[in-house]
Protein backbone atom coordinates (compact mmCIF):
# COMPACT_ATOMS: atom_id res chain seq x y z
CA UNK A 1 0.00 0.00 0.00
CA UNK A 2 0.94 3.26 -0.94
CA UNK A 3 2.49 5.67 1.79
CA UNK A 4 3.25 9.48 2.26
CA UNK A 5 6.76 9.78 3.62
CA UNK A 6 8.64 12.71 4.95
CA UNK A 7 12.07 13.17 4.44
CA UNK A 8 13.74 16.28 6.92
CA UNK A 9 16.89 17.92 5.34
CA UNK A 10 19.86 19.22 6.75
CA UNK A 11 18.92 22.80 6.61
CA UNK A 12 21.56 25.46 5.32
CA UNK A 13 24.53 24.17 4.16
CA UNK A 14 27.08 24.95 7.03
CA UNK A 15 30.64 23.64 7.62
CA UNK A 16 30.32 20.39 8.81
CA UNK A 17 26.75 19.77 6.70
CA UNK A 18 25.21 20.28 3.40
CA UNK A 19 25.28 19.25 0.32
CA UNK A 20 26.52 15.60 1.08
CA UNK A 21 23.05 14.76 3.03
CA UNK A 22 21.72 16.57 0.23
CA UNK A 23 22.87 13.86 -2.03
CA UNK A 24 21.25 11.28 0.21
CA UNK A 25 17.87 13.30 0.96
CA UNK A 26 17.56 13.17 -2.79
CA UNK A 27 18.51 9.56 -3.52
CA UNK A 28 16.08 8.49 -0.70
CA UNK A 29 13.44 10.33 -2.28
CA UNK A 30 13.84 8.36 -5.95
CA UNK A 31 13.62 5.32 -3.82
CA UNK A 32 10.63 6.27 -2.32
CA UNK A 33 8.80 7.30 -5.37
CA UNK A 34 10.35 3.86 -7.33
CA UNK A 35 8.61 1.93 -4.60
CA UNK A 36 5.43 3.84 -5.33
CA UNK A 37 5.24 5.85 -2.25
CA UNK A 38 4.34 9.82 -1.74
CA UNK A 39 7.48 11.50 -0.60
CA UNK A 40 7.79 14.88 0.75
CA UNK A 41 11.09 16.69 1.74
CA UNK A 42 11.31 19.81 4.05
CA UNK A 43 14.04 22.01 3.74
CA UNK A 44 14.76 25.65 3.20
CA UNK A 45 18.02 25.43 1.09
CA UNK A 46 17.52 27.22 -2.09
CA UNK A 47 21.05 26.20 -3.53
CA UNK A 48 20.66 22.29 -3.13
CA UNK A 49 18.41 19.66 -4.97
CA UNK A 50 16.03 18.75 -2.47
CA UNK A 51 14.59 22.19 -2.92
CA UNK A 52 14.67 21.47 -6.70
CA UNK A 53 10.21 21.65 -7.68
CA UNK A 54 10.30 18.49 -9.39
CA UNK A 55 12.45 16.44 -6.82
CA UNK A 56 10.04 14.68 -4.73
CA UNK A 57 5.89 14.68 -4.73
CA UNK A 58 6.31 17.86 -2.26
CA UNK A 59 8.59 20.38 -1.28
CA UNK A 60 8.01 22.23 1.87
CA UNK A 61 10.37 25.21 1.93
CA UNK A 62 10.46 25.83 5.35
CA UNK A 63 12.87 25.64 8.30
CA UNK A 64 14.02 21.65 9.45
CA UNK A 65 12.37 22.58 12.78
CA UNK A 66 9.92 20.62 15.25
CA UNK A 67 7.18 23.08 15.15
CA UNK A 68 7.45 23.23 11.42
CA UNK A 69 7.80 19.62 10.36
CA UNK A 70 5.18 18.69 13.63
CA UNK A 71 2.60 21.35 11.34
CA UNK A 72 3.60 19.67 7.99
CA UNK A 73 3.16 15.87 9.38
CA UNK A 74 -0.57 17.16 10.16
CA UNK A 75 -1.66 18.60 7.37
CA UNK A 76 -0.15 15.77 5.18
CA UNK A 77 -1.49 13.38 7.06
CA UNK A 78 2.13 11.55 7.13
CA UNK A 79 2.46 7.77 7.56
CA UNK A 80 6.12 7.79 8.54
CA UNK A 81 9.18 10.29 8.53
CA UNK A 82 12.91 9.43 7.65
CA UNK A 83 15.42 11.70 9.32
CA UNK A 84 18.35 9.33 9.15
CA UNK A 85 19.86 11.37 5.83
CA UNK A 86 19.54 15.49 6.58
CA UNK A 87 22.27 14.76 9.06
CA UNK A 88 22.72 15.74 12.84
CA UNK A 89 20.01 18.98 11.75
CA UNK A 90 17.10 15.88 11.08
CA UNK A 91 18.65 13.13 13.79
CA UNK A 92 18.07 15.55 16.76
CA UNK A 93 14.48 16.03 16.30
CA UNK A 94 13.64 12.23 16.68
CA UNK A 95 13.07 12.02 19.93
CA UNK A 96 10.70 14.61 20.58
CA UNK A 97 9.20 13.70 17.12
CA UNK A 98 8.39 9.67 18.41
CA UNK A 99 7.86 11.23 21.56
CA UNK A 100 4.45 13.28 19.94
CA UNK A 101 3.75 9.99 18.31
CA UNK A 102 4.95 11.19 15.57
CA UNK A 103 6.47 7.70 13.05
CA UNK A 104 10.04 7.26 12.64
CA UNK A 105 10.42 5.35 9.76
CA UNK A 106 14.32 3.33 10.10
CA UNK A 107 16.45 3.07 13.38
CA UNK A 108 14.11 4.07 16.59
CA UNK A 109 14.58 7.10 18.24
CA UNK A 110 15.13 4.98 21.40
CA UNK A 111 18.59 3.53 19.38
CA UNK A 112 19.53 7.02 18.20
CA UNK A 113 19.43 7.93 21.80
CA UNK A 114 21.63 5.36 23.11
CA UNK A 115 24.29 5.72 20.22
CA UNK A 116 24.25 9.24 21.40
CA UNK A 117 23.92 9.28 24.99
CA UNK A 118 27.55 8.96 26.40
CA UNK A 119 26.43 6.89 29.66
CA UNK A 120 23.92 4.88 27.74
CA UNK A 121 26.99 4.17 25.08
CA UNK A 122 29.76 3.26 27.08
CA UNK A 123 27.73 0.41 28.87
CA UNK A 124 26.88 -0.94 25.06
CA UNK A 125 30.00 -0.82 24.33
CA UNK A 126 31.15 -2.59 27.40
CA UNK A 127 28.30 -5.24 27.00
CA UNK A 128 29.42 -6.44 23.35
CA UNK A 129 33.42 -5.95 24.59
CA UNK A 130 34.20 -3.43 21.69
CA UNK A 131 37.27 -0.94 22.79
CA UNK A 132 37.21 3.02 23.09
CA UNK A 133 39.81 5.33 24.43
CA UNK A 134 39.28 6.03 27.92
CA UNK A 135 36.96 8.99 29.37
CA UNK A 136 33.62 9.95 29.90
CA UNK A 137 31.12 12.71 29.44
CA UNK A 138 31.31 15.50 32.49
CA UNK A 139 29.03 18.46 33.39
CA UNK A 140 31.59 20.73 35.05
CA UNK A 141 35.20 21.98 34.53
CA UNK A 142 36.05 20.06 38.22
CA UNK A 143 34.92 16.96 36.62
CA UNK A 144 36.73 17.13 33.52
CA UNK A 145 39.63 17.26 35.86
CA UNK A 146 39.12 14.22 37.80
CA UNK A 147 38.86 12.39 34.48
CA UNK A 148 41.82 13.47 33.43
CA UNK A 149 43.90 12.56 36.13
CA UNK A 150 42.74 9.32 35.72
CA UNK A 151 43.71 9.15 32.10
CA UNK A 152 46.40 11.47 31.57
CA UNK A 153 46.84 14.06 29.26
CA UNK A 154 46.72 14.76 26.49
CA UNK A 155 42.89 14.25 25.69
CA UNK A 156 40.14 15.55 23.28
CA UNK A 157 36.99 17.91 24.64
CA UNK A 158 34.67 18.67 22.72
CA UNK A 159 30.58 18.94 23.16
CA UNK A 160 28.16 16.34 22.74
CA UNK A 161 25.28 16.33 19.64
CA UNK A 162 27.14 18.68 16.99
CA UNK A 163 28.61 17.98 13.98
CA UNK A 164 31.30 19.41 12.14
CA UNK A 165 34.17 18.85 15.11
CA UNK A 166 32.62 22.51 16.24
CA UNK A 167 34.29 23.48 19.67
CA UNK A 168 36.49 20.54 19.66
CA UNK A 169 40.23 20.60 20.92
CA UNK A 170 43.14 18.33 21.33
CA UNK A 171 44.50 19.38 25.07
CA UNK A 172 47.71 18.96 25.95
CA UNK A 173 48.42 21.23 29.29
CA UNK A 174 46.26 22.52 32.45
CA UNK A 175 46.50 25.56 31.70
CA UNK A 176 44.89 25.31 28.37
CA UNK A 177 41.92 22.90 29.68
CA UNK A 178 39.91 25.66 31.11
CA UNK A 179 39.70 28.02 28.14
CA UNK A 180 38.75 24.86 25.59
CA UNK A 181 36.15 23.63 28.22
CA UNK A 182 34.43 26.53 28.06
CA UNK A 183 33.74 26.64 24.22
CA UNK A 184 33.29 23.17 24.09
CA UNK A 185 30.37 24.44 27.00
CA UNK A 186 29.01 26.56 24.98
CA UNK A 187 28.61 25.66 21.80
CA UNK A 188 26.03 23.20 22.99
CA UNK A 189 24.40 24.36 26.08
CA UNK A 190 22.91 22.13 28.71
CA UNK A 191 24.72 19.08 27.43
CA UNK A 192 27.73 17.24 28.59
CA UNK A 193 31.12 17.84 27.76
CA UNK A 194 33.15 14.72 26.50
CA UNK A 195 36.35 14.11 27.98
CA UNK A 196 38.55 11.42 25.91
CA UNK A 197 42.07 9.88 26.36
CA UNK A 198 43.50 11.40 22.39
CA UNK A 199 45.34 8.57 20.74
CA UNK A 200 47.76 8.62 18.31
CA UNK A 201 46.73 6.64 16.19
CA UNK A 202 44.99 5.86 12.44
CA UNK A 203 41.92 6.79 11.83
CA UNK A 204 39.60 4.59 9.88
CA UNK A 205 35.82 4.47 9.17
CA UNK A 206 32.51 2.50 8.25
CA UNK A 207 29.32 3.21 6.68
CA UNK A 208 27.01 0.29 6.98
CA UNK A 209 23.73 -0.68 5.72
CA UNK A 210 21.30 -2.82 7.87
CA UNK A 211 17.96 -4.50 8.04
CA UNK A 212 17.95 -4.64 12.00
CA UNK A 213 19.29 -8.21 11.16
CA UNK A 214 21.66 -8.76 8.32
CA UNK A 215 24.36 -5.82 7.68
CA UNK A 216 26.27 -5.17 4.45
CA UNK A 217 29.87 -3.09 4.90
CA UNK A 218 30.65 -1.63 1.58
CA UNK A 219 34.30 -0.94 2.64
CA UNK A 220 36.42 0.57 5.00
CA UNK A 221 38.06 4.26 4.59
CA UNK A 222 41.73 4.47 5.92
CA UNK A 223 42.37 8.10 6.55
CA UNK A 224 45.79 10.02 5.28
CA UNK A 225 46.09 12.45 8.28
CA UNK A 226 46.62 10.89 11.74
CA UNK A 227 43.83 11.24 14.38
CA UNK A 228 43.66 14.55 15.42
CA UNK A 229 42.46 16.14 12.45
CA UNK A 230 38.82 16.35 11.47
CA UNK A 231 37.50 13.13 9.55
CA UNK A 232 35.55 16.07 6.78
CA UNK A 233 39.21 17.53 6.81
CA UNK A 234 41.27 14.10 6.32
CA UNK A 235 41.86 12.33 3.04
CA UNK A 236 40.74 9.26 3.07
CA UNK A 237 41.28 5.80 0.91
CA UNK A 238 39.84 3.42 -0.29
CA UNK A 239 40.20 0.30 0.02
CA UNK A 240 42.42 1.10 2.92
CA UNK A 241 46.27 0.37 2.37
CA UNK A 242 47.93 0.11 5.44
CA UNK A 243 44.95 -1.75 7.40
CA UNK A 244 45.99 -5.57 7.88
CA UNK A 245 42.91 -8.32 6.80
CA UNK A 246 43.01 -8.95 10.72
CA UNK A 247 42.05 -5.09 11.72
CA UNK A 248 40.20 -4.86 9.05
CA UNK A 249 37.71 -7.82 10.05
CA UNK A 250 38.11 -6.58 13.44
CA UNK A 251 35.91 -3.26 12.43
CA UNK A 252 33.50 -5.05 10.59
CA UNK A 253 32.61 -7.34 13.31
CA UNK A 254 31.98 -4.80 15.50
CA UNK A 255 29.78 -2.73 13.06
CA UNK A 256 27.94 -5.79 12.34
CA UNK A 257 27.58 -6.02 16.26
CA UNK A 258 26.74 -2.90 17.01
CA UNK A 259 23.83 -2.58 14.34
CA UNK A 260 22.32 -5.63 15.06
CA UNK A 261 22.17 -4.86 18.69
CA UNK A 262 20.94 -1.14 17.88
CA UNK A 263 18.37 -2.64 15.53
CA UNK A 264 19.50 -0.22 12.43
CA UNK A 265 17.34 -0.11 10.08
CA UNK A 266 19.50 1.86 7.32
CA UNK A 267 22.84 3.71 7.47
CA UNK A 268 25.24 4.04 10.17
CA UNK A 269 28.67 5.24 10.17
CA UNK A 270 31.39 4.33 12.50
CA UNK A 271 34.34 5.93 13.13
CA UNK A 272 37.86 4.01 14.51
CA UNK A 273 41.31 5.28 16.12
CA UNK A 274 44.06 2.10 15.05
CA UNK A 275 46.45 1.82 17.73
CA UNK A 276 49.08 -0.87 17.21
CA UNK A 277 46.09 -3.18 14.94
CA UNK A 278 43.51 -2.55 17.79
CA UNK A 279 40.39 -0.22 16.46
CA UNK A 280 38.96 1.77 19.02
CA UNK A 281 35.44 3.09 18.61
CA UNK A 282 35.73 7.23 18.59
CA UNK A 283 31.78 7.53 17.39
CA UNK A 284 28.77 5.85 16.10
CA UNK A 285 26.47 8.18 14.44
CA UNK A 286 23.21 6.17 13.45
CA UNK A 287 22.27 8.26 10.02
CA UNK A 288 23.83 9.00 6.64
CA UNK A 289 27.34 10.61 6.91
CA UNK A 290 29.28 12.70 4.17
CA UNK A 291 31.25 9.51 2.83
CA UNK A 292 27.67 7.87 1.34
CA UNK A 293 28.16 9.94 -1.87
CA UNK A 294 31.71 8.63 -2.56
CA UNK A 295 31.68 5.12 -1.12
CA UNK A 296 28.42 4.60 -2.96
CA UNK A 297 29.68 5.94 -6.52
CA UNK A 298 33.32 3.81 -5.92
CA UNK A 299 31.87 0.66 -5.02
CA UNK A 300 28.69 0.53 -7.64
CA UNK A 301 26.26 -0.64 -4.32
CA UNK A 302 23.21 1.69 -4.36
CA UNK A 303 23.97 2.52 -0.12
CA UNK A 304 21.27 4.85 -0.02
CA UNK A 305 18.50 3.01 -2.40
CA UNK A 306 19.46 0.24 0.33
CA UNK A 307 18.85 1.79 3.20
CA UNK A 308 15.58 3.26 2.00
CA UNK A 309 14.51 -0.30 1.23
CA UNK A 310 15.32 -1.30 4.81
CA UNK A 311 13.84 1.73 6.74
CA UNK A 312 10.58 0.61 5.09
CA UNK A 313 11.19 -2.83 6.54
CA UNK A 314 12.65 -4.70 3.62
CA UNK A 315 15.58 -6.79 3.58
CA UNK A 316 18.83 -6.96 2.43
CA UNK A 317 18.15 -10.60 1.18
CA UNK A 318 15.24 -9.06 -0.64
CA UNK A 319 18.28 -7.38 -3.01
CA UNK A 320 20.53 -10.78 -3.00
CA UNK A 321 22.37 -10.00 0.19
CA UNK A 322 22.20 -13.24 1.78
CA UNK A 323 24.94 -14.11 3.84
CA UNK A 324 24.69 -12.04 7.03
CA UNK A 325 28.14 -10.25 6.93
CA UNK A 326 29.39 -8.56 3.81
CA UNK A 327 32.69 -6.40 2.83
CA UNK A 328 34.38 -5.96 0.30
CA UNK A 329 37.32 -8.45 -0.48
CA UNK A 330 40.67 -6.36 0.43
CA UNK A 331 42.33 -9.00 -1.88
CA UNK A 332 40.58 -7.69 -5.19
CA UNK A 333 39.80 -4.04 -4.29
CA UNK A 334 38.49 -3.37 -8.12
CA UNK A 335 35.34 -4.84 -7.92
CA UNK A 336 32.87 -3.07 -6.80
CA UNK A 337 30.17 -5.98 -5.05
CA UNK A 338 30.45 -7.81 -1.88
CA UNK A 339 32.28 -10.67 -0.09
CA UNK A 340 31.85 -12.30 2.79
CA UNK A 341 33.60 -12.16 5.72
CA UNK A 342 35.28 -15.59 7.31
CA UNK A 343 34.59 -14.85 11.32
CA UNK A 344 36.90 -18.28 12.06
CA UNK A 345 40.18 -16.49 10.46
CA UNK A 346 39.02 -12.80 10.20
CA UNK A 347 40.08 -12.89 6.26
CA UNK A 348 37.91 -12.67 3.84
CA UNK A 349 36.60 -14.51 0.60
CA UNK A 350 34.76 -13.16 -2.66
CA UNK A 351 31.68 -14.96 -3.71
CA UNK A 352 31.84 -17.52 -6.21
CA UNK A 353 29.12 -16.09 -8.18
CA UNK A 354 30.71 -12.46 -8.49
CA UNK A 355 33.99 -13.46 -9.64
CA UNK A 356 35.84 -9.76 -11.25
CA UNK A 357 36.27 -9.66 -14.96
CA UNK A 358 39.58 -11.08 -16.27
CA UNK A 359 42.47 -8.97 -16.43
CA UNK A 360 40.62 -6.30 -13.75
CA UNK A 361 43.53 -3.92 -12.56
CA UNK A 362 42.67 -2.68 -9.06
CA UNK A 363 40.69 0.55 -8.45
CA UNK A 364 41.58 2.81 -6.11
CA UNK A 365 39.71 6.23 -4.82
CA UNK A 366 41.28 8.59 -2.49
CA UNK A 367 38.89 11.45 -1.29
CA UNK A 368 40.26 15.14 -0.74
CA UNK A 369 38.83 18.13 1.16
CA UNK A 370 38.62 21.11 -0.59
CA UNK A 371 38.85 24.53 1.65
CA UNK A 372 38.02 27.95 1.12
CA UNK A 373 40.37 29.42 2.83
CA UNK A 374 40.79 32.68 0.52
CA UNK A 375 37.14 33.63 1.08
CA UNK A 376 37.35 32.97 4.24
CA UNK A 377 40.11 35.64 5.65
CA UNK A 378 39.86 35.08 9.52
CA UNK A 379 40.13 31.24 9.35
CA UNK A 380 43.75 29.87 10.18
CA UNK A 381 44.33 27.00 7.08
CA UNK A 382 45.99 25.01 10.40
CA UNK A 383 43.81 21.48 10.29
CA UNK A 384 42.97 20.26 13.70
CA UNK A 385 39.79 18.26 15.26
CA UNK A 386 37.00 21.16 14.34
CA UNK A 387 36.14 20.77 10.27
CA UNK A 388 37.13 23.44 8.03
CA UNK A 389 36.95 22.19 4.62
CA UNK A 390 33.52 23.21 2.50
CA UNK A 391 33.49 20.69 -0.47
CA UNK A 392 35.91 17.49 -1.40
CA UNK A 393 36.77 15.62 -4.65
CA UNK A 394 37.78 11.85 -5.69
CA UNK A 395 40.49 11.00 -6.92
CA UNK A 396 40.64 7.41 -8.85
CA UNK A 397 43.37 5.22 -10.53
CA UNK A 398 44.38 1.98 -10.77
CA UNK A 399 47.42 2.73 -8.54
CA UNK A 400 47.29 4.50 -5.39
CA UNK A 401 49.66 6.53 -5.99
CA UNK A 402 47.88 7.80 -9.17
CA UNK A 403 44.72 8.58 -7.14
CA UNK A 404 46.31 10.35 -4.45
CA UNK A 405 47.93 12.51 -6.76
CA UNK A 406 44.64 13.51 -8.94
CA UNK A 407 42.85 13.93 -5.61
CA UNK A 408 45.37 16.70 -4.46
CA UNK A 409 45.95 18.04 -7.14
CA UNK A 410 41.89 18.58 -8.25
CA UNK A 411 41.66 20.15 -4.10
CA UNK A 412 43.74 22.42 -5.20
CA UNK A 413 47.68 21.66 -4.32
CA UNK A 414 49.42 23.12 -7.05
CA UNK A 415 52.88 21.55 -6.68
CA UNK A 416 55.10 24.28 -8.40
CA UNK A 417 57.65 22.39 -10.57
CA UNK A 418 60.41 25.06 -9.87
CA UNK A 419 60.94 26.75 -6.42
CA UNK A 420 61.77 26.13 -2.80
CA UNK A 421 60.07 23.77 -0.71
CA UNK A 422 60.19 25.53 2.70
CA UNK A 423 59.61 23.33 5.46
CA UNK A 424 58.76 24.24 9.66
CA UNK A 425 57.53 21.66 11.17
CA UNK A 426 56.87 20.67 15.10
CA UNK A 427 59.38 18.44 16.99
CA UNK A 428 57.46 15.38 17.10
CA UNK A 429 57.10 15.52 13.19
CA UNK A 430 60.94 16.75 12.21
CA UNK A 431 61.87 12.59 11.77
CA UNK A 432 59.11 12.18 8.94
CA UNK A 433 60.00 15.88 7.38
CA UNK A 434 63.82 14.31 7.61
CA UNK A 435 62.24 11.87 4.94
CA UNK A 436 60.04 13.75 2.70
CA UNK A 437 62.78 16.17 2.31
CA UNK A 438 65.11 13.57 1.21
CA UNK A 439 63.28 12.11 -0.88
CA UNK A 440 62.29 15.47 -2.29
CA UNK A 441 66.06 16.50 -2.88
CA UNK A 442 66.34 13.22 -4.87
CA UNK A 443 63.95 14.62 -7.50
CA UNK A 444 65.98 17.78 -7.70
CA UNK A 445 64.04 20.18 -5.43
CA UNK A 446 65.95 22.56 -3.02
CA UNK A 447 65.01 22.84 0.18
CA UNK A 448 64.66 25.36 2.74
CA UNK A 449 64.01 25.39 6.62
CA UNK A 450 63.77 27.51 9.92
CA UNK A 451 66.30 26.66 12.77
CA UNK A 452 64.93 23.64 14.38
CA UNK A 453 63.87 21.51 11.21
CA UNK A 454 67.01 22.77 9.33
CA UNK A 455 69.30 20.93 12.41
CA UNK A 456 67.61 17.89 11.57
CA UNK A 457 67.88 18.02 8.16
CA UNK A 458 71.59 18.83 8.24
CA UNK A 459 72.36 16.19 10.63
CA UNK A 460 71.02 13.81 8.36
CA UNK A 461 72.86 15.22 5.71
CA UNK A 462 69.81 16.78 3.60
CA UNK A 463 71.22 19.70 2.43
CA UNK A 464 69.09 22.76 3.24
CA UNK A 465 69.02 26.63 3.60
CA UNK A 466 68.80 27.90 6.56
CA UNK A 467 65.67 30.98 7.10
CA UNK A 468 65.05 33.04 9.56
CA UNK A 469 61.35 33.39 11.07
CA UNK A 470 59.41 36.15 10.09
CA UNK A 471 60.61 38.53 12.73
CA UNK A 472 64.16 37.43 13.22
CA UNK A 473 66.33 38.81 10.44
CA UNK A 474 66.61 38.12 6.89
CA UNK A 475 66.18 36.10 4.68
CA UNK A 476 62.68 35.10 6.27
CA UNK A 477 59.83 33.02 5.51
CA UNK A 478 57.59 35.92 4.50
CA UNK A 479 59.86 37.40 1.81
CA UNK A 480 60.63 34.07 0.46
CA UNK A 481 56.96 33.91 -0.02
CA UNK A 482 56.53 36.83 -1.43
CA UNK A 483 58.62 37.06 -3.74
CA UNK A 484 57.43 34.02 -5.71
CA UNK A 485 60.52 32.03 -5.04
CA UNK A 486 58.23 28.85 -3.06
CA UNK A 487 56.58 25.63 -4.78
CA UNK A 488 55.23 24.07 -1.65
CA UNK A 489 55.13 25.35 2.04
CA UNK A 490 55.03 22.21 4.77
CA UNK A 491 54.06 23.83 8.25
CA UNK A 492 53.10 21.96 11.49
CA UNK A 493 51.76 24.03 14.43
CA UNK A 494 52.09 22.55 18.02
CA UNK A 495 48.79 21.79 19.20
CA UNK A 496 47.08 24.74 21.39
CA UNK A 497 49.69 26.95 20.05
CA UNK A 498 48.59 29.99 18.38
CA UNK A 499 51.87 31.92 17.37
CA UNK A 500 51.30 35.02 15.32
CA UNK A 501 53.99 34.76 12.63
CA UNK A 502 52.84 31.09 12.04
CA UNK A 503 49.62 32.23 11.16
CA UNK A 504 51.11 34.59 8.74
CA UNK A 505 53.07 32.53 7.22
CA UNK A 506 50.14 30.17 6.63
CA UNK A 507 47.81 33.22 5.01
CA UNK A 508 50.78 34.60 3.21
CA UNK A 509 50.75 31.38 1.37
CA UNK A 510 47.09 31.48 1.03
CA UNK A 511 47.47 34.85 -0.85
CA UNK A 512 50.03 34.33 -2.95
CA UNK A 513 48.67 31.27 -3.90
CA UNK A 514 51.51 28.88 -2.79
CA UNK A 515 50.24 25.18 -1.64
CA UNK A 516 50.39 25.12 2.49
CA UNK A 517 50.54 21.86 4.08
CA UNK A 518 49.75 21.65 7.63
CA UNK A 519 49.84 18.06 8.16
CA UNK A 520 52.97 16.53 7.75
CA UNK A 521 51.17 12.92 6.82
CA UNK A 522 49.17 14.96 4.15
CA UNK A 523 53.17 16.27 2.69
CA UNK A 524 53.92 12.69 2.77
CA UNK A 525 51.21 11.92 0.82
CA UNK A 526 51.90 14.41 -1.61
CA UNK A 527 55.73 13.69 -1.95
CA UNK A 528 54.53 9.80 -2.38
CA UNK A 529 52.27 10.57 -4.96
CA UNK A 530 55.06 12.71 -6.85
CA UNK A 531 57.16 9.64 -6.84
CA UNK A 532 54.80 7.78 -8.85
CA UNK A 533 55.04 10.05 -12.08
CA UNK A 534 58.15 11.36 -14.33
CA UNK A 535 56.00 13.62 -15.51
CA UNK A 536 53.04 14.55 -12.94
CA UNK A 537 51.11 16.23 -15.50
CA UNK A 538 50.95 12.97 -17.46
CA UNK A 539 48.77 11.83 -15.20
CA UNK A 540 45.60 10.28 -17.09
CA UNK A 541 42.16 11.48 -16.30
CA UNK A 542 39.25 8.66 -17.26
CA UNK A 543 35.48 8.85 -16.07
CA UNK A 544 34.64 7.23 -12.64
CA UNK A 545 31.95 4.57 -14.80
CA UNK A 546 35.42 3.27 -16.82
CA UNK A 547 37.31 2.48 -13.85
CA UNK A 548 34.65 1.22 -11.84
CA UNK A 549 33.22 -0.93 -15.04
CA UNK A 550 36.67 -2.30 -15.03
CA UNK A 551 37.53 -0.44 -18.49
CA UNK A 552 40.82 1.04 -17.40
CA UNK A 553 43.93 -1.06 -17.34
Amino acid sequence: MAKTVLVLGSGPIRIGQGIEFDYSCVHCVWALREAGHRALIINNNPETVSTDFDTGDGLYFEPVTFDDVARIVRHEKVDGIVVQFGGQTAINLAERLEAEGFPIYGTSAKAIALAEDRDQFERLLLELDLPKPPGRAVRSLAEARKVIEEIGYPVLVRPSFVLGGRAMEIVSEPEALEQFYGEAEAANPGQPVLVDKYFTGTEAEVDVISDGVDTVVPGIMEHVERAGVHSGDSMAAYPPPRLSPETQGKMVRAACALARKLEIKGLMNIQFVVVDGEPYILEVNPRASRTVPYISKVTGIPMVALATHCLLGGKLADWGYTSGLWVLDPDAPAWPHTGNLAPQTGGFIAPETQDPPANRRPLWAVKAPVFSFQKLRLVDPALGPEMKSTGEVLGLDVTYEAALYKALVASGVTFRAAGQVILTVRDEDKPEAVAIGRQLVDRGYSLGATEGTFNALTAAGVPCEKLEKVSHGEPNLLQRIYTGEVSLMVNTPTPGANSADSLRIRRACIETGVACLTSIDTAGALVKALGHFADPMAAECRSIAEYVQGKVN
